[in-house]
């Protein structure tokens, strides 16, 4: 993880989703460059694994909770044990989603339901829930996960994915306008072709290369690249509030 210059020194962050992938990379960056951590996940058991991981690298806390972003009464729970144990809230990453391949076609209404919940009430329900906190200290940074999905089509998910990311854009707008006379800035990251395990759990390795070879920069992304952005919208030195801001390689060139 490296070094810290301690740019979120004692600030207090909730990622969701943050049993893997980039939601793990996002909590273990935070706390390195100072942040108290919050990690959530539908997972219990894996998103404490990376608590405890979190801690003995970063050489501070880190505490778990289990979550479903889609039950508004378990993310007020999140939200009211970080404040007992933090004393605040003061960064928010709405990372928690899930992708389905599946063609319109074979979509079920259960499915779309399904996928609209996670990616996008999601990150309505859990930013609501920190408002309250962020207003009354007229300070707070809200980051949503969009893709590339959201801006254009997606590469691996179905519609609905494309729909919820697209729907992440709109939500962070509004909110942006809403908060901004509190101090709070509400942005929106659009990553491109990831290397995670959603990105390898739905692509052959032929597939990952083949998409490899075709962005200006031939590589996958890598979860700490999009940490490292995170990082930075959630400084003092982020003049940027209801922005859409692409990490693709290259790719889209939007």
């Amino acid at each position: 993880m490296g070094q810290s210059d301690g740019k979120l020194h004692n600030q207090v962050a909730i990622v969701t989703g943050a049993a893997q992938g980039m939601g793990a990379a996002i909590a273990g960056r935070l706390a390195v460059e100072g942040a108290k951590v919050v990690v959530s996940d539908i997972n219990a058991e894996k998103v404490a694994q990376v608590a405890e991981r979190i801690s003995a690298a970063a050489g501070s806390s880190a505490l778990s909770m289990r979550t479903d972003v889609t039950k508004e009464d378990e993310v007020a729970e999140m939200v009211e044990a970080a404040a007992t144990h933090y004393g605040t809230v003061d960064i928010l990453v709405n990372n928690a989603g899930i992708l389905y391949p599946t063609r319109i076609d074979y979509v079920t209404k259960a499915e779309w339901d399904e996928v609209l919940d996670v990616n996008l009430n999601g990150s309505f329900l859990c930013s609501k829930a920190v408002l309250p906190i962020m207003k009354e200290n007229r300070f707070g940074r809200i980051v949503n996960m969009s893709s590339s999905a959201g801006r254009s089509v997606s590469t691996l998910g179905g519609v609905h994915y494309t729909a919820a990311k697209a729907g992440v854009l709109g939500l962070t707008r509004g909110m942006a306008k809403e908060v901004a006379p509190f101090g709070i800035t509400v942005n929106a990251i659009c990553p491109g072709l990831i290397d995670t395990e959603m990105a390898r759990e739905n692509c052959t390795p032929e597939q990952l290369r083949a998409y490899e070879e075709s962005f200006p920069i031939p590589r996958l992304g890598t979860p700490d690249e999009v940490a490292q952005l995170i990082i930075f919208l959630a400084t003092d030195a982020a003049y940027i509030t209801g922005a859409s801001i692409d990490i693709n390689g290259g790719d889209l060139m939007m």
